[in-house]
């Protein structure tokens, strides 16, 4: 019966986000109560928003790839951890043990969860458990035992949960994102270091002052602040400094690009999310009607759906060189950033509505996103170059280390594995389970509380 599971589990997410997620709201919307065509168009609608976000992020990764590459070339970069990409190290994380058994664990995570009343979020993102399972077969290598791996996964995934909650008000405020909530093991993790920064930042004299604000730059300057020409402003500077301003019909081409991935991207999610409307409102009225002791429940979403705030992208456009440069400097490091630049939006999903729309804080949060990835990534790379082995991933012939800045620069794979490895198994298990526990017990005590509001 597990073997069943498992492998079901396996031929749905081998389909892939855009025909997955489509069938996994319809068979959700109508075990809502939702009639069969308004379930069956609300799972189509998201499956042309997935389509259309990941066509947007590849032709970002396409575009803005090939340039970044450039710029590791002109900076002369001589380090030695490749940067892989996502793609590679969500091939590790479903390729191990660990991987295999996280989709049906984590389901059982989000029932119990929710029947304990510590989450509100209904997790539906199934395709990203691997970032949760990332951390588990990390954990697994250190450990060398796949149970304490499963168990390191599931305990992220907790957290993520809790974290998520938490934040869904502010997505739904600084986004748009009604009854949504992210729980994305990359884009979540970062919370508690742009929270940190952030508060930072309110201790500093004038430059607390600082806001830089996408809708009144917008609204002062006309065309000249929306995000078109910021995009395309931004897209010809990364342009002059890959290629040069002598190519200047390469750099145009890019320039143009990048203004069109800033206008398409909401675009395309404003369609997801025409999808979505009708499953949050039927799940609402659901808990509603069977649990009193409910205000509202969140549907968990990728965080592919946050891109379309301007500032989120604008600012990530300008980091990436940013990266290179402290890939360059940055003391400690030996991470050549390539495949996963194109991912830097991702990093700052929840940094744009934790600094309320700030694009000054949001870049200097990001700043400290990206050096902290950066070493982490280094840090974990014989470690990720073990999971790429055991899990039959490719290495590029000549590479002595692979990493990535998602997940490999991910803090809490990075803080699950050294506490592991400090502590041992047994001790570290303890400790995981104590945050765990105290994580859930206090977001059931602020869901209970708001109930009763």
């Amino acid at each position: 019966m597990v073997g069943f599971v498992i492998e079901f589990f396996d031929v749905l997410s081998g389909l892939g986000a855009s025909v997955m997620m489509p069938i996994i709201i319809a068979i959700f919307a109508m075990a809502l109560g939702a009639r069969f065509g308004k379930a069956l168009r609300a799972g189509l609608l998201v499956g042309v928003g997935f389509i259309g976000l990941n066509t947007m992020i590849g032709l970002l990764g396409s575009t803005l790839g090939p340039a970044a590459q450039q710029m590791v070339e002109n900076a002369g970069l001589n380090l030695n951890v490749i940067d892989v990409g996502w793609p590679a190290a969500a091939a590790i994380a479903f390729g191990t043990k660990v991987g295999a058994m996280m989709i049906p664990v984590g389901l059982i995570i989000n029932i119990l969860m929710l029947l304990t009343n510590t989450t509100e979020t209904i997790n539906i993102d199934i395709w990203n458990y691997w970032h949760f399972a990332f951390t588990g077969s990390l954990v697994a290598i250190m450990t060398d035992s796949v149970g304490w791996g499963i168990y390191a996964a599931a305990i992220n995934m907790v957290i993520i949960m809790v974290i998520a909650d938490v934040a869904a008000p502010m997505f739904e405020k600084y986004n748009g994102l009604s009854g949504i909530s992210l729980p994305h093991g990359f884009a979540a993790a970062y919370a508690p270091i742009a929270l940190i920064v952030n508060k930072l930042i309110d201790f500093i004299p004038l430059v607390n002052k600082i806001d830089i604000d996408a809708k009144k730059i917008e609204s002062k300057m006309g065309v000249f602040g929306e995000p078109v020409l910021i995009g395309t402003l931004i897209g010809f500077a990364v342009g002059v400094l890959a290629y040069g301003i002598a190519d200047y019909a390469t750099n145009f081409q890019l320039a143009i690009t990048m203004g069109a991935v800033l206008v398409l991207i909401p675009k395309m999610a404003s369609i997801l999310m025409e999808g979505l409307m009708p499953v949050s409102e039927a799940a609402q009225g659901f808990i509603q009607n069977k649990f009193s002791n409910r205000r509202k429940i969140y549907i968990g979403m990728d965080a592919a759906i946050a891109l379309g705030h301007p500032i989120t992208l604008a600012v990530a456009l300008i980091l990436t060189p940013m990266t290179i440069l402290l890939a360059l400097i940055l003391p400690g490091n030996q991470l050549i950033p390539f495949a996963d630049l194109a991912g830097i939006p991702f990093a700052l999903i929840y940094v744009v509505p934790i600094c309320k729309g700030n694009a000054f804080r949001t870049f200097i949060v990001g700043l400290a996103i990206i050096s902290a990835g950066l070493l982490i990534a280094t840090n974990l790379a014989p470690l990720h170059t073990q999971a790429a082995i055991q899990a039959a991933v490719e290495i590029p012939e000549g590479v002595e280390y692979i990493s990535s800045i998602c997940d490999g620069g991910n803090p809490l794979p990075w803080a699950f594995v050294r506490i592991a490895k400090m502590l041992g198994s047994t001790v570290s298990a303890a400790v995981f389970a104590v945050v765990a526990i105290c994580m859930s017990l206090w977001n059931r005590a602020r869901i209970l509380r708001n109930a009763e509001k």
